[in-house]
């Protein structure tokens, strides 16, 4: 019975360390989650949450304003996404293993309008996140063995969203494609009385007023 506690003991010790540690299987210190938005397609991200293959959740992962170009000659071409969409605007998440489930939260300013998307993300992915891959990385000059640990996450109107991984030196493959539903509440959890977090820039407002939002390209 004492060597059975024992081994009980020891086992739960392990199952700790190795819920503390989170990301210690990964051959990198953390992945990065990032956000990004057409042009001129102005978003506001209320909270954008990971959750972890251990089912813990990391809330706020990231928040604020994504990456964008906003032009202001109108040149900007806010029309599909890019082929090379880079890792948009975010954060590393420090601690956690490989990601389950993304949830976003946003104000779509251009429009505007509240949406929520639940982005589950595969197995397939995951593996490929933590597959070491020789890379050229034009910018130094360098052979490496590069990982697709940044996860973009791009966000539209109409509440469409698209997954990416990438690594620095590696191209993006694409994850998933996903529609949001409308937060009914507005805003802010309803707390705001339906003003939203941020005023357009007057390019994004003039782009806007001229040409409209391209519905239908994401």
């Amino acid at each position: 019975m004492n060597k059975l506690k024992a081994m009980l003991l020891l086992g739960a010790m392990l199952c700790l360390s190795s819920c503390a540690t989170g990301s210690s299987r990964l051959p990198y210190d953390a992945w990065y989650l990032g956000l990004l938005a057409p042009n001129y397609m102005e978003v506001w991200i209320e909270t954008a949450d990971a959750v972890d293959v251990h089912d813990r959740v990391f809330r706020r992962a990231m928040s604020g304003v994504a990456a964008i170009n906003t032009p202001s000659n109108l040149k900007g071409n806010p029309r599909g996404w890019p082929n090379y969409p880079g890792a948009g605007k975010g954060k590393h998440v420090r601690g956690a293993d490989l990601p389950r489930l993304i949830y976003v939260r946003w104000q779509s300013l251009v429009e505007p309008q509240t949406y929520e998307a639940y982005i589950p993300i595969p197995e397939a992915t995951r593996q490929a996140m933590v597959k070491g891959e020789r890379a050229f990385c034009s910018f130094d000059g360098k052979w490496i063995t590069d990982y697709r640990y940044m996860l973009t996450v791009g966000l539209a109107p109409g509440g469409v969203t698209k997954t990416w991984i990438g690594g620095p030196c590696l191209p993006p493959v694409e994850v998933a494609r996903v529609v949001g539903e409308v937060v009914k509440v507005g805003p802010s959890g309803g707390r705001s009385g339906g003003r939203y977090a941020l005023p357009l820039e007057p390019s994004s407002k003039a782009y806007i007023e001229k040409y409209g939002v391209p519905y239908g390209s994401w």
